[in-house]
């Protein structure tokens, strides 16, 4: 089983950038899609990033042109960077493994998460 730990969160104002970062150990990130996911007050977690094992991407409409999601598989690193952000992307953002290559979809490896608070 993979273990992550999320970190990068902060508080920044509207227009501001924050770059998240996940660390993985003792599994095998380098073969396996991913995802950053967030859950804001009274709202369900949801995915805002994903990547496959050959690097393709797809993102949330609400982030896209905004969030570029990345890995380090070498490190076992997975990164999210946000820029332009909006009070809206206020959440505790969380990454997770997927047991698929190509599909993104949660396994149940969530960490603590990060806070990310963006004031108006």
């Amino acid at each position: 089983q993979v273990q992550l730990v999320e970190s990068g969160g902060g508080l920044v104002q509207a227009g501001g950038s924050l770059r998240l970062s996940c660390a993985a150990s003792g599994g095998i990130l380098s073969i396996l899609a991913m995802g950053w996911y967030r859950q804001a007050p009274g709202k369900q977690r949801e995915l805002v990033a994903g990547i496959r094992s050959d690097g393709s991407t797809q993102y949330a409409d609400s982030v896209k042109g905004r969030f570029t999601i990345s890995r380090d598989n070498a490190r076992q690193a997975l990164y999210l960077q946000m820029n332009s952000l909006k009070p809206e992307d206020t959440a505790v953002y969380y990454c997770n493994t997927s047991p698929y290559r190509d599909y993104i979809t949660p396994s149940d490896h969530w960490g603590q998460g990060t806070q990310v608070t963006v004031s108006s």
